[in-house]
């Protein structure tokens, strides 16, 4: 029991030292918090600290589509010499990941959802929306296409690509989400978003340097808001200071912001209350798709009232969650697992999924006339989400864009669990 509390209690406390780290040295700030957080929960996982779990337990839960055995039936199958001593320890394990991290990403979605502002968001993305809308279509035909190549080759690709949706609308949010909604497997989420980080390292690392030039030999110039031009309010100056407060952490701990943070955590466990109560009433669909889609919807609708949308910092507290999430979900991660050939059509399905909708979305946008700095905000927008922004904006030297970016990463959040959890649904019927 004791090893149980402290490991809940490490993977809650130790996303404040990752964050901190991330502030103090930017070496660290460059690799984010979250990776690290992947990081350090797959070599706890993988260093004996955890034990492992053997053929027949693997069998009984992955192969039975479930996260944990109910501790009843392991009692049993431990006394009937099905499962082995070890297996039920890391079977109590296992109940308790699995609680946390449907706790932590189930809190998270209201709380990173209170802060929009979608009137504003709507208001100011002007040709960039249209960019978005051809970013989401890309999206979805190259994940659909990508299914129909390798369903046969990469196990659970239905589920697969209902992340893959979600993760390149609106990124690591979204993915959670969905992993949780579509009850996927440890081991292939951690790979997912694996394979997802070295492939989105080159796309980010190219997008940084030639991207823009590159994209500009195709797609027309950009031509600044008459807002943005001398004499007008000083958009850019609004932009980058939006874009920086996604990352900033300072005064959480004051009163006069703790307080109302208690509060809007209190209002996301009525959502999620709702949520669950909602489900109830539909037996017919899984209870996690419903409460998913019920707290994304309540959450939105949180949004628009005042009061809730000007508490302070309820974005930073929703990712601080979806950190902790990601070193409990790196915790169920078996390297033994992993690293085996049937994951090489993973990689391949992520690669054509990312390059694919990459060009896909480059075509549309020269039929439509997109110019290259929203093709380009509004793909980092959705791909990797509004805290890469601001990179980009600056390779493109124009801050103009910002909103924009930050607009499509918005709307991503909202539209890709939606979208997500009924393509997985979908492709599984195919």
């Amino acid at each position: 029991m004791f090893s149980l509390i402290l490991l809940a209690l490490f993977c809650l406390v130790f996303p404040a030292f990752l964050i901190w780290l991330t502030h103090k040295y930017p070496f660290f700030k460059k690799i984010g918090a979250i990776v690290m957080a992947y990081a350090i929960g797959v070599i706890i996982a993988n260093v004996g600290i955890m034990p492992r779990s053997s053929e027949a337990y693997r069998e009984a839960t992955i192969g039975q589509d479930r996260p944990f055995i109910p501790k009843s039936e392991a009692v049993e199958m431990v006394a009937a010499g099905t499962l082995k001593h070890s297996d039920f320890r890391y079977n109590s394990i296992a109940a308790v990941q699995d609680s946390m991290q449907s706790a932590l990403v189930l809190l998270a979605i209201p709380l990173i959802l209170f802060s929009l502002n979608v009137r504003r968001w709507l208001r100011f993305s002007g040709k960039g929306f249209l960019s978005m809308l051809l970013a989401l279509v890309s999206v979805v035909i190259i994940v659909a296409t990508g299914y129909l190549i390798f369903r046969d080759k990469v196990e659970g690709a239905d589920k697969i690509g209902g992340m893959l949706i979600g993760l390149y609308t609106g990124g690591s949010v979204n993915l959670a989400s969905i992993a949780l909604a579509l009850k996927v497997d440890p081991n292939a989420f951690i790979m997912t978003n694996t394979y997802d980080m070295i492939v989105g390292g080159i796309v980010i690392l190219f997008f940084i340097t030639a991207g823009p030039a590159f994209f500009r030999l195709f797609l027309p110039p950009f031509k600044a808001p008459a807002g943005s031009k001398r004499g007008g309010p000083d958009i850019s100056e609004m932009n980058q200071k939006m874009a920086e407060d996604f990352d900033d952490y300072s005064g959480i701990f004051k009163k006069g912001v703790m307080l109302p943070l208690l509060a809007a955590i209190g209002l996301a466990i009525v959502i999620l209350g709702l949520g669950v109560a909602v489900s109830m009433l539909l037996p017919k669909v899984p209870m996690t798709v419903s409460v998913i889609l019920t707290i994304t919807t309540l959450g939105v609708a949180a949004s628009f009232i005042k009061p809730v949308r000007e508490i302070r910092k309820t974005f930073q507290l929703g990712m601080y969650f979806i950190i902790a999430f990601s070193i409990v979900i790196a915790t169920r991660c078996d390297l033994s697992i992993i690293f085996q050939a049937k994951y090489l059509n993973l990689l391949l399905y992520i690669t054509y999924a990312y390059f694919g909708s990459l060009f896909l979305h480059l075509f549309l946008s020269w039929i439509f006339r997109v110019n290259a700095d929203d093709y380009l905000i509004t793909t980092t927008g959705f791909v990797y989400s509004p805290p890469f922004v601001p990179m980009v904006a600056a390779a493109l030297k124009n801050k103009d864009v910002i909103l924009t970016g930050l607009a499509t990463g918005m709307i991503g959040w909202i539209l890709g669990n939606y979208i997500g959890v009924a393509f997985g649904m979908w492709l599984g019927k195919l």
